[in-house]
Order: C-alpha cells, then sequence, then structure tokens
C-alpha cells in the first residue's frame, strides 16, 4: 500500500510532542545552570540528539503497519524477558536499582523500552484470547503482568514496574474484561498497600498510637484476623459449590477473598520493603516529620512551584534549581523547575498539551476499527496518562515519589524513545483505520 505522508502524520499530536520536547530541552539546560552561572552538565545536548533520534523512530513507527507485529511479537517478548534476566544478572546499578543494560557511558534501560514491547503482546494476547472464557482470560493476563513486574522489581526498579499495572487495567477495560475483576484486583492491590504501609505510617509520621491498629501490628490478633477471612473465604467457596444459583456466597466469596489476600500479601511488602523504604513513600502526607531526610525532595520541590507565581521568575532565573536544592532535577523534578520559572502560566501549558495529546489518542481509541490496534491504542493511552498523573502529582506532594519521569519533559534517552515509539504506533493506528475504511 502506497502511504500518503500528509494522512500519515496527525500534526496535532506532532506539534504537541514538538512543543513539549523543544520545552524540556530548555528546562534541562536551565537545571544545568548553578548558582554562579555556569553550565555544569550537557545533559541537554544529550537530549537534543535523543529528541532527533526519537522523530526519527516516532517516523518509522508511524510508517511501519502495526499489524505486522502480530506475526512475530512472540518472539520479540521472549528476547525482552531474556534481557531483563540479563540486567538483574550483569547490569549497572543507577540509583539502588539494577536497571542499565549497556557498556561504559552507553546503556539501556530494557524495563524502559518494554513497556512498548508489554503492550505489543498483550494487545496480541487479549486478540487472540476473544472466544475464551472471561474469567481465564482475565488471570492469565494478570500472569503475564505479574510476571513481567516481578522481573523488574527484582531489579528493584519500583517506578518502571508500577507503570506495568494502569497499562493492564486500561487495556483489561478496553478487552471487555467484566468491571468486577478489574475493581476486584485494583482493590487487592491498593488494600494490600494500605495494610503494609498503616504500621509504619502509625510509628514514623503520626507519631501516636491507635488501638484499631493492633489488628495488624500485634502479631496474635493479626493471625486471629487473617485466619477469620480465610475461614470466611472458605465457607463463601463451599456455598459456592452446593448452592450455585444463590449469588450471595458469591459476593462473600468475593469480598472476603479480597481482604485475606491483602492481609497475606502485605507481609510479603513489609518483607521485601523495610521500614524506611515504605516510609520514603508515604512521606508526601507529611515531609515535615522528616524535612532532611525523606521530606527533603518534596518540600524543595513545592517550595519551588510556589515561588513561580504565576508568570513565574523567567527563564534561568530560578532558585532552587541554581542553588541545587532540587533532587533528580531534569529528570524526576523537571515540571518543578518549569513551575518555578515559567509560573502557573507555564504549567497550566504543559497540562493542556498533554490534555490535547491523550485527547488525540482518545479519539484514535474510538474510531479504529481493529480489535488489536484497538487494544494497543488504549495500552498507550495508560503509559501516558500514569506517567503524567503520577510525575506531576509526585512533585506538587500529593503523590509517593517513586522516580516516574515526565514523558518528552524529563531528561533521558530511554524513556524519550519510548515515548516517540509509542506516538508512533499511535499514528499508524491512525492511518490504518482510514485504510481499513477504504478496503471495505
Amino acid at each position: 500500500m502506497k502511504i500518503k505522508f500528509f494522512q500519515l502524520i496527525d500534526w496535532i499530536t506532532l506539534l504537541c510532542v514538538l512543543f513539549l520536547t523543544v520545552t524540556g530541552i530548555f528546562f534541562i539546560y536551565s537545571s544545568a545552570i548553578n548558582q554562579q552561572g555556569q553550565l555544569v552538565t550537557k545533559e541537554y545536548a544529550k537530549q537534543i540528539i535523543w529528541v532527533c533520534l526519537g522523530i526519527v523512530m516516532l517516523l518509522a513507527a508511524a510508517i511501519y503497519d502495526y499489524r505486522n507485529f502480530e506475526r512475530y511479537i512472540s518472539i520479540i517478548f521472549g528476547v525482552f524477558i531474556i534481557l531483563l534476566i540479563l540486567t538483574r544478572l550483569f547490569g549497572k546499578t543507577v540509583n539502588g536499582a539494577k536497571s542499565w543494560l549497556g557498556i561504559g557511558e552507553f546503556g539501556i534501560q530494557p524495563g524502559e523500552f518494554g513497556k512498548v514491547i508489554y503492550i505489543l503482546f498483550l494487545g496480541w494476547y487479549f486478540h487472540k484470547t476473544e472466544e475464551l472464557a472471561e474469567a481465564k482470560r482475565f488471570f492469565y493476563a494478570m500472569g503475564i503482568m505479574a510476571f513481567t513486574m516481578g522481573l523488574i522489581l527484582i531489579q528493584p526498579d519500583l517506578g518502571t514496574a508500577s507503570v506495568y499495572i494502569p497499562i493492564f487495567f486500561f487495556m483489561c477495560f478496553a478487552a471487555g474484561v467484566p468491571l468486577r475483576y478489574i475493581l476486584g484486583i485494583l482493590t487487592f492491590g491498593l488494600l494490600t498497600i494500605f495494610i503494609a504501609i498503616l504500621p509504619v505510617w502509625q510509628d514514623q509520621i503520626a507519631g501516636h498510637t491507635y488501638a484499631i491498629l493492633s489488628i495488624l501490628t500485634v502479631k496474635k490478633i493479626r493471625v486471629l484476623f487473617t485466619l477469620g477471612f480465610g475461614a470466611i473465604t472458605l465457607v463463601g467457596l463451599l456455598g459456592m459449590i452446593f448452592f450455585r444459583h444463590n449469588k450471595y456466597y458469591y459476593w462473600i466469596t468475593y469480598a472476603s477473598a479480597i481482604i485475606f489476600g491483602a492481609l497475606v500479601c502485605s507481609l510479603a511488602v513489609t518483607k521485601v520493603l523495610k521500614p524506611y523504604q515504605i516510609q520514603r513513600l508515604i512521606i508526601f502526607l507529611d515531609p515535615y516529620t522528616d524535612k532532611q531526610g525523606s521530606g527533603w525532595n518534596i518540600i524543595q520541590s513545592k517550595t519551588a512551584i510556589g515561588a513561580g507565581g504565576f508568570f513565574g521568575k523567567g527563564f534561568l532565573r530560578g532558585t532552587q534549581s541554581h542553588l541545587r536544592f532540587l533532587p533528580e532535577q531534569s529528570t524526576d523534578f523537571i515540571f518543578s523547575i518549569l513551575s518555578e520559572e515559567a509560573g502557573f502560566l507555564g504549567g497550566f501549558t504543559v497540562f493542556f498539551l498533554y490534555f490535547i495529546l491523550m485527547g488525540r489518542m482518545i479519539l484514535i481509541i474510538r474510531r479504529t476499527t481493529n480489535h488489536y490496534g484497538y487494544y494497543v491504542a488504549s495500552g498507550i493511552l495508560g503509559l501516558f496518562f500514569f506517567h503524567f498523573m503520577v510525575n506531576v502529582g509526585m512533585v506538587m506532594g500529593v503523590m509517593p515519589i517513586t522516580g516516574i519521569p515526565l514523558l518528552f519533559l524529563s531528561y533521558g534517552g530511554s524513556s524519550m524513545l519510548t515515548a516517540m515509539v509509542c506516538v508512533g504506533i499511535m499514528m499508524s493506528v491512525n492511518y490504518r483505520h482510514f485504510a481499513f475504511m477504504h478496503q471495505e
């Protein structure tokens, strides 16, 4: 099929991407200026290279017919899994995680690039299993997610691994998985985390003992509480077997199994994560309880955002970044620098561009006629939505600090190329929608 270039490119999406990337380069440059006005890093120059390479990859992904991925995505996914294993065994440790694979200064994050492969593979799975029973289809898909996430979590790279969860839920919803399955697993996950962090919150942040939390902190009471919900779950299962047409047993089992599973799995979370690590995740609730330690990042970020006012201090006039108060300021906290120097107006512009970008993605999802493209596009939307919400929420102090970059603005080759390829695939889905219409 002959490619019509001007129909292939979604120009609104491309303009949003270009504006965001150019803005990112400017503020990465600003983040490299110290108090004396000296340039201390050349990250901005590297970012320009990544952006140029990313645009090439975006165009290549748009031109390539995404439907061809279905033929060999299983092989690609297998190679990706091998790379994750090799990364854990031989990877370079950066910021406490062995998540980089490479030689010398050159390296990649397989877990970051793997998001695209994961989306393409999960889309293939959902497309091939449309006739499978709902429960089997969902739990097999959950197994794919858990296995992939597990290989990333053992690096350990919590931030990258967490992105795989919303991708999974967005694609499950697109695949028509019953909401009770999606909400059940979501509730289970949130409840597991909630139960795991409550004792640490009581000791490290609240500084007060609550009697009701003895259910979780006193070992004997917790065991009895857990066994109680286990017994209720068992009774519910027996009721489902002997009284198949009685839905009460189903919902009793549904609710009690979630609570029982959360109580058991929360113990695993507390075994894997130390109390100080959990504190880092929940310190946003009250960063001033450890303002010189875990809370420092959030306090400085909120200070920078608040100092920007409506119009900002002006480009290269920010103080928090130039005084080096902001941590990871060219990556995780790039939005803080932008808000200090460009103010509310600059921050709102970024919000508006992301709103347009994700709005275009939703439009593509709604009008595509190919099921595989529909699932893949939904996964890409989930990726962008989660990255944006978590990063912006993190720097504003309303979400945990997890090290998730703001796509197109944050410094980094892996995240830039991943985002560009995703946009290219979206354009490919959009263009092949018209191809289907013409063929019909």
